[in-house]
C-alpha cells in the first residue's frame, strides 16, 4: 500500500479544515438569516396593522409568561387511574404537569400550580396582576431556579414590538393619544393601558411634531445581558440604599446643556426601567429596608414608579417576582407596619421535595449536568436521597419516619401482610410545615463530591462511601445540637437498617439464577394454589395436567415470611385472589409485583432460601473449591447488576460484618 507524500498529506489536512470551516460558515449564516428575517422595522401606523391581523402582539406582561408556560403543553393527569398518584394526592383529583418545566423540576407540582395559576390570574388583569409574586422556602429549594428558567423562557421568545428609541422598550400602542383609544380599541380588538414616557414624549413632541403615527418601531429581543425586559434587585447594602437601582436617575453630566426637568436628563436604567415588558427579580428581597420597597408597591399597584428629579410618575407593565428564606419572611411579617407591602404579595411556597423518586432525579440530573465522570454504584444515589428527605420530615405518631417516606412517595407499606391504612393527606395536614427544614440538595451533592474525593483511585462512590461522607459533613456541619444529633441517628440508625435489608435482597439477586423468573413462578404457583383454595376446586399441575389438591403447607411457606399464620392465612388468600381479579378486569398486567403484600412475602422466601449459604460463603475467609465458585459467580452477578468491580469487595465485607450476625 503506498504510503501518503507530505503534500497529499497537507492537501488532506487542508480539506479537512475547509471542510469543517463550511459547516461553520453554514451554521454561522443560517443563524444569521433567521435573527434578519424576524428583524423588523417600521412606523406606528404599520404597527397597528399588525396588531389588528394578531392582538396578541400587545400582549401585557403576565399574560405574556402565561402564554409562554402553557404554549408548550399541560398534562392534565387523572390522578384516580394512578395508584400511586392517588395516594400522593389523595386529595388533588386533578393534577397538572407542565411542560416548559418537566425536564428541570421535581417533586415541585403544588408548587409550580400554584405559580401558574398566580400568572393566569395576572394575564386575566384580576388582582394579581397588581400583586408580586413572592417565592419562600429553605436554601437551594429551587427559588431561583425557578425564575431562572421565567428568565431563559423570556428570552427564546419571538422579538417584541417597541418604541424606536425608549430606553424602557415600550409599547407602541401607548403613542395613541388617549381621546383616539376607545375607538382603537375597538378596531384593534385590545386593550391599551399605560402610557409614554418623558422621554419618548419629547421626542413625540419635538422631532414628530405630535404626528405619532409616523413615530418608527422596531422589534428587540428579551436579554438579560442587554438588559431588555428582565432587570434584577440583589440586596442593596442598608446604608447606601439608592433608589437609583430601581427607577433609573439623572445624568449629571447633560445637567450643563439642559435644564433639570428637561427629561433629555433622564437615565431610565433602573431594574424597574429594564423590566418593563417582562420580569424584576427581588434576590433575598427582605434583606433590603421596607422604605427601598416602596418603589416595588407602586409599580405593582399602581403600575407606575417614580421618575428621578421632577418628572412624575412612569408607566411600567413588569412582573415582580422576589423570593428570600422563610425566617425573613416572619421576621418582615411580624412587623405590621409593613402591611401596605404584604398586602400586594401573592405567597407561593416552595419547600424542599419529599418524593423520594423525584428527589433522585433531582441528583441524577445535576450529575448529568456536570462533569462528575465516576463510576455510582446501585442505591447509592437513592441512600443519600433518603437522608434528605428524612431529615426534612417531622416526626408523627401514626408511623416512623422511614414508613412516612415510603408513604410520601406513594408506596404501599406493609407490616404483618397487611398494607398499612395512613392517609398520607392527614400526614401533611398535621406537618403543614414539612419542608421548609432541613438538608438541602446542595449538601448532598457536596457528600457525593467528598466520596468521589476520598476514593479518587477507584473512581467510584457506594453507598458505604457516601453515607461516611454525609456522617462526617454532619459533625463538622454549623447545625443546632439537637438537629446534629437527630441527622446522625438517621444515618447510623435508619439509614444503616434500611441499607442492610437492600444489601440482602442483591446478594440474593446475585446467588438466585433468574431471580425474576423465579419469583414470578413462585407467584404464578401461589395464585394457582391459592384460587383453588378459595373456590374449593383443584389445581391442574402445569406440566402433567393432572388434578391436584390445594398445597396448603406450599402456601403456609410463602405466607409465614409476612407473618401470615393460622386462621388470618384464609382471609389474606381471598385479599390476594380478589385483588388480582379486580386488576384483571381492568386489563392491567398481572405480576410478581402486583399485590405489595404477597410480593414481599415471595421476595423473603427467596431470600430465605439461599440466606444460609450466602451467609456462609459471604463470611468464610478460607473457602473450598466449590464455595470458591459460588463466591466468584455472586461477584460476577453483582457487577452484571451494575456494582463498579472495585466496590463489590467493599460491599460484600459490610454485609459479613453487618448482614449475619452470629
Amino acid at each position: 500500500m503506498a504510503s501518503e507524500t507530505p503534500d497529499s498529506t497537507e492537501r488532506t489536512r487542508a480539506n479537512g479544515k475547509s471542510d469543517a470551516s463550511s459547516e461553520f460558515r453554514a451554521i454561522i449564516d443560517k443563524d444569521r438569516e433567521t435573527r434578519t428575517k424576524s428583524k423588523w422595522k417600521g412606523t406606528c401606523l404599520e404597527y397597528l396593522e399588525l396588531v389588528k391581523a394578531n392582538p396578541d402582539l400587545a400582549q401585557l406582561s403576565h399574560a405574556r409568561i402565561y402564554e409562554m408556560i402553557t404554549q408548550q403543553g399541560v398534562e392534565e393527569v387523572n390522578v384516580e387511574e394512578d395508584p400511586r398518584l392517588s395516594r400522593i394526592f389523595k386529595n388533588n383529583k386533578k393534577l397538572r404537569r407542565f411542560n416548559f418545566f418537566s425536564e428541570e423540576f421535581y417533586g415541585m407540582e403544588e408548587t409550580l400550580q400554584s405559580a401558574v395559576r398566580y400568572f393566569h390570574s395576572a394575564a386575566l388583569r384580576g388582582e394579581e396582576s397588581r400583586q408580586v409574586l413572592y417565592l419562600v422556602g429553605p436554601v437551594g429549594s429551587g427559588k431561583s431556579s425557578l425564575v431562572e428558567k421565567l428568565k431563559q423562557g423570556l428570552e427564546a421568545l419571538p422579538p417584541v414590538y417597541v418604541i424606536d428609541g425608549c430606553p424602557m422598550h415600550g409599547e407602541p400602542l401607548h403613542l395613541i393619544p388617549r381621546h383616539l383609544r376607545k375607538e382603537f380599541e375597538k378596531m384593534l380588538g385590545v386593550r391599551i393601558e399605560g402610557d409614554i414616557n418623558p422621554i419618548v414624549r419629547h421626542r413625540l413632541k419635538t422631532e414628530f411634531k405630535g404626528k405619532w403615527e409616523d413615530y418608527p418601531v422596531h422589534t428587540i429581543e428579551f436579554s438579560r445581558r442587554a438588559r431588555v425586559g428582565i432587570g434584577v434587585v440583589p440586596p442593596v447594602d442598608p446604608n447606601n440604599q439608592d433608589t437609583s437601582v430601581l427607577i433609573g436617575s439623572e445624568d449629571i453630566s447633560k445637567l450643563d446643556k439642559f435644564s433639570e426637568g428637561d427629561p433629555r436628563v433622564l437615565d431610565l436604567s433602573g431594574a424597574l426601567n429594564v423590566g418593563n415588558r417582562g420580569i424584576v427579580e427581588f434576590i433575598e428581597v427582605f434583606k433590603n429596608e421596607t422604605e427601598y420597597l416602596h418603589a416595588m408597591i407602586t409599580a405593582t399597584q399602581e403600575k407606575a414608579i417614580p421618575a428621578p428629579g421632577r418628572h412624575g410618575m412612569i408607566y411600567v407593565d413588569t412582573c415582580i417576582i422576589a423570593h428570600s428564606n422563610e425566617a425573613e419572611w416572619k421576621k418582615f411579617k411580624a412587623d405590621h407596619t409593613n402591611e401596605a407591602i404584604l398586602d400586594r404579595m401573592v405567597v407561593v411556597k416552595v419547600p424542599y421535595n419529599l418524593r423520594l423518586s423525584e428527589e433522585v432525579k433531582i441528583y441524577r440530573k445535576i450529575i448529568r449536568q456536570s462533569s462528575f465522570k465516576a463510576d455510582i454504584a446501585p442505591h447509592t444515589i437513592e441512600l443519600a436521597s433518603k437522608f434528605a428527605i428524612l431529615s426534612r420530615l417531622e416526626p408523627t405518631n401514626k408511623c416512623d419516619l422511614m414508613t412516612k417516606l415510603k408513604l410520601y412517595n406513594g408506596e404501599e407499606v406493609v407490616e404483618k401482610g397487611k398494607t398499612k391504612k395512613i392517609d398520607v393527606g392527614e400526614l401533611k395536614e398535621e406537618a403543614k410545615r414539612e419542608g421548609m427544614d432541613g438538608i438541602s440538595t446542595r449538601f448532598i451533592m457536596k457528600a457525593l463530591d467528598n466520596a468521589l474525593s476520598d476514593n479518587i483511585e477507584q473512581n467510584a462512590i457506594h453507598p458505604l462511601n457516601v453515607r461516611e461522607a454525609l456522617i462526617r459533613m454532619v459533625k463538622d456541619g454549623d447545625f443546632p445540637e439537637d438537629t446534629k444529633r437527630h441527622y446522625l441517628e438517621i444515618l447510623r440508625d435508619v439509614i444503616h437498617k434500611d441499607y442492610l435489608e437492600i444489601l440482602e435482597k442483591e446478594i440474593t439477586k446475585a446467588f438466585v439464577y433468574s431471580y425474576r423468573e423465579q419469583a414470578e413462578t413462585l407467584f404464578q404457583n401461589y395464585l394457582d394454589h391459592a384460587e383453588a383454595y378459595v373456590t374449593k376446586t383443584r389445581v391442574k399441575d402445569r406440566n402433567t395436567s393432572e388434578d391436584l389438591d390445594p398445597d396448603e403447607a406450599f402456601l403456609k411457606s410463602i405466607e409465614e415470611q409476612i407473618a401470615i399464620i393460622g386462621t388470618a392465612a384464609d382471609g389474606f388468600r381471598q385479599e390476594v385472589i380478589a385483588y388480582l381479579w379486580s386488576i384483571g378486569r381492568r386489563g392491567e398486567k398481572i405480576t410478581y409485583e402486583s399485590y405489595e403484600p404477597l410480593k414481599e412475602a415471595i421476595e423473603k422466601k427467596l431470600m430465605a432460601s439461599v440466606r444460609d449459604v450466602s451467609r456462609i460463603i459471604t463470611k468464610a475467609r478460607t473457602r473450598d473449591a466449590e464455595q470458591q465458585k459460588k463466591y466468584d459467580a455472586m461477584v460476577e452477578q453483582l457487577i452484571a447488576n451494575g456494582y463498579p468491580p472495585s466496590c463489590v469487595d467493599v460491599i460484600l465485607k459490610y454485609a459479613s460484618n453487618h448482614l449475619w450476625k452470629d
